[in-house]
C-alpha cells in the first residue's frame, strides 16, 4: 500500500525531531508548537520501555502485544530516570517505534477490538468518515499526549485518516494510519513539561496543570495520567491544595502504586543487566539463564513484600532473612524446596550469613565478574546505591594484572597488594571494605569459606569500624544515617527526572526528618514528597533564563540575549 504524503512528511518530521539531543527537541517542540502564550518547554525526557509498556496497556488494554527490541538507557546520578533527559532516539530506534506503532495500531483497530476500544462507527466502512475519525483521534490523542491536541494536530491527523481511506477503500486502515502518526510523535515518546505565567505569584513560573499530572501520575503509577487526572489538570484543580492533595490520595491508595514504587526500587537499585549477564560455565556450572531471571525475580519480591506489602521499615532491607525463592534458587542457597508452587517464601536461619537484600544471589552475582567475586564492584554498588557516594573511574595506568589472576591466593590479598599503586588507597580503602565482609559468597552468590586453598577472611575496616561479614555490612547499613537520606535524595531525584541542586540541602533535611518520624515506610515517602511544593518548583534549562517580558510574549532567552 502506498502511503499517504501527509503520512510520510509526518514520519520525515518526527524522524528529524527525534534524533536531535533533548535539548535540540525542546527547541524544536517550542517552534513547532507556537507554544500557548507565555508558555515554555521546561524538560523533554524519553520515556523508558516499561512507562511505554504500561501506556500502552493502559489506554488500549493488556492485550496489545510489544514486539520490540528498546534502545539502551541511560544512569546519571545514580538513576535512569535522570538520565533519560539526556536520551534522544537514534534512526534504527525509530524504524523500530514506526514499526511497533504499526502493529500496535493495526490491533487496536482490528475487528476484535472495535467494539471495545471505538465508541464510534463510520457511516460506511469504505469511506472516510471525519465525525467519528475525530472523536476517536480526540479521545485516544488526549491519552498518548497526555494533554488535549490542538486543532491542528487533530487535522493533521483527519487529512492523513482521509487519505489513507481515499487510496484504500477502508476507513479503519486510513484510522490506523492517524493512530500510527501519534504513536511516533515526540509528544508521545517524550515526556514533555511546560511551565507558565504563575497567576499567584506576578513574575513566576509554574508547571502547567498537564505536566503537573504527567509527574504525578509517571511517579505513582509509572504510566500516562488517566482519564481523571487529566480532567482535574484541564480544569485547574492541580494548581489548588486540595485538588492536588486530592489526587495525590487517590493515586496511593490504588493498587497500581506498586507498579510506580517497584518502577523506582528497580531503577535505584539498579536491577537491570540480569539478560545480559556472563557467568564461566567450567566454575560456575549452576548458572544460567533460568538463575538470572529467578535471581532478579527474588529481588523484586523480597524488596516489595517487605517495603510495599508490609510497609516495612525501609532500613529492615538490609538486616531481614526473609525473602521468596523458587527451585533453581533452593538449588544454588543449597536449602530445601518443599513448595508445590513455584515460588514460596523462605527466612534464612540465625545461623546463616545470608541478611539483607546484598547478600542475595541477584546483588551478589550482578556485581561481580564471569569468573570471579569482585569486592571492589560489590562495595562500589553499595556505596553508590545506598548511600549516594559513587566512585571515581580509576586512573587509566593502573595495572590491574595481579587484580584479574583468579589463580594466585584470595582476592582479598590481591587487592590489598593493588592498593599499594600509587593513586589507589584513597578509594579502595573506602569502596572496598563492604565487599570484602562480603567475601564468603563467589561471583554467583554460593557460600564458600576457600578460596585457592586459603581461609577466606571476611572482616574489614571502614573508618574505624569493623565489619565483620554479611551481618557487619547490614548493622552498618542499617545504623547509618546517609541510607535514609540517600533514598529521600533518589526518590525526589526519579520524580522530577533531573539531578537535585545544591541548593535544596534544606529541604531534603527536612524531608529526612519527616521520613524519619513516620517510620521510614517508602509508600509515605512518595505522598510526603509529592505533597511538597518543591516536587513542582519550575527548574529552567541551564544556561537559559526568562526575560523580563516573557510572561507576556512567551519568548525564552540565551546566554547572549540576557
Amino acid at each position: 500500500m502506498k502511503l499517504p504524503r501527509v503520512f510520510v512528511l509526518s514520519i520525515f518530521f518526527c524522524f528529524n525531531v527525534l534524533m536531535a539531543s533533548s535539548e535540540g527537541l525542546a527547541a524544536a517542540n517550542e517552534e513547532t508548537t507556537s507554544a500557548e502564550k507565555g508558555q515554555f518547554t521546561l524538560a523533554v525526557r524519553r520515556l523508558t520501555e516499561s512507562q511505554y509498556r504500561h501506556t500502552i496497556d493502559d489506554i488500549f488494554g493488556a492485550g496489545i502485544e510489544i514486539n520490540a527490541r528498546f534502545e539502551p538507557e541511560q544512569r546519571e546520578a545514580g538513576l535512569l530516570a535522570v538520565g533519560s533527559s539526556k536520551l534522544s532516539i537514534t534512526a534504527s530506534g525509530f524504524e523500530q517505534h514506526v514499526a511497533l506503532a504499526t502493529s500496535i495500531a493495526t490491533q487496536v483497530l482490528s475487528e476484535e477490538k472495535r467494539a471495545t476500544l471505538m465508541r464510534c462507527e463510520p457511516a460506511a466502512a469504505e469511506e472516510f468518515d471525519a465525525t467519528c475519525a475525530r472523536q476517536f483521534l480526540s479521545t485516544y490523542g488526549e491519552l498518548l499526549f497526555r494533554r488535549p491536541l490542538s486543532e491542528a494536530e487533530i487535522e493533521s491527523r483527519l487529512a492523513i485518516a482521509s487519505a489513507g481511506a481515499r487510496q484504500t477503500g477502508d476507513f479503519y486502515v486510513g484510522l490506523q494510519l492517524a493512530l500510527s502518526s501519534l504513536l511516533i510523535a515526540p509528544e508521545f515518546l517524550f515526556r514533555i513539561e511546560r511551565a507558565e505565567p504563575d497567576p499567584v505569584d506576578s513574575g513566576s513560573l509554574r508547571l502547567d496543570g498537564y505536566s503537573k499530572a504527567t509527574r504525578l501520575s509517571f511517579f505513582f503509577w509509572n504510566t500516562a495520567p488517566d482519564r481523571e487526572l487529566l480532567e482535574v489538570a484541564g480544569n485547574g484543580g492541580l494548581h489548588t491544595e486540595q485538588g492536588l492533595l486530592a489526587q495525590i490520595r487517590r493515586l496511593s491508595e490504588s493498587p497500581r502504586m506498586e507498579a510506580g514504587v517497584q518502577a523506582f526500587l528497580i531503577d535505584m537499585m539498579q536491577i537491570e543487566g540480569f539478560e545480559n549477564m556472563v557467568k564461566d560455565p567450567a566454575i560456575y556450572p549452576k548458572f544460567n539463564q533460568l538463575i538470572a531471571d529467578s535471581a532478579r525475580e527474588q529481588m523484586v519480591r523480597t524488596i516489595m513484600d517487605l517495603l510495599v506489602t508490609r510497609e516495612r521499615d525501609y532500613r529492615e532491607l538490609f538486616t531481614s532473612r526473609e525473602t521468596f525463592i523458587n527451585r533453581p534458587l533452593a538449588a544454588v542457597y543449597q536449602v530445601p524446596f518443599a513448595s508445590t508452587e513455584a515460588w514460596t517464601a523462605y527466612t534464612f536461619p540465625e545461623s546463616s550469613e545470608r541478611v539483607g537484600i546484598f547478600s542475595q544471589i541477584g546483588f551478589l552475582a550482578l556485581f561481580s565478574h564471569p569468573g570471579t567475586s569482585s569486592p571492589t564492584r560489590r562495595g562500589i554498588k553499595i556505596h553508590e546505591i545506598f548511600l549516594c557516594e559513587p566512585t571515581p573511574d580509576p586512573p587509566a595506568d593502573v595495572d590491574f594484572s595481579q587484580v584479574v589472576d583468579s589463580t594466585a591466593g584470595t582476592v582479598r590479598g590481591r587487592l590489598l597488594d593493588h592498593m599499594q599503586n600509587t593513586g589507589c588507597t584513597v578509594c579502595h580503602q573506602r569502596s572496598d571494605p563492604p565487599g570484602l565482609a562480603l567475601e564468603h559468597f563467589d561471583g554467583l552468590g554460593q557460600l564458600r569459606t576457600m578460596e585457592n586453598g586459603s581461609l577466606i577472611d571476611d572482616s574489614a575496616e571502614l573508618f574505624g569500624r569493623t565489619l565483620q561479614g554479611a551481618q557487619g555490612v547490614a548493622q552498618f547499613l542499617y545504623e547509618d544515617s546517609r541510607v535514609p537520606a540517600c533514598l529521600v535524595r533518589n526518590l525526589y531525584a526519579y520524580g522530577v527526572a533531573r539531578r537535585p541542586d545544591a541548593g535544596e540541602q534544606t529541604y531534603f533535611r527536612s524531608q529526612v526528618e519527616t521520613f524519619a518520624e513516620n517510620g521510614y515506610r517508602v509508600p509515605g515517602l512518595f505522598e510526603q514528597i509529592a505533597a511538597s511544593p518543591e516536587f513542582f518548583k519550575v527548574v529552567l534549562p541551564e544556561g537559559l533564563k526568562v526575560r523580563a517580558t516573557a510572561l507576556t510574549d512567551g519568548v525564552m532567552a540565551g546566554p547572549d540575549q540576557q
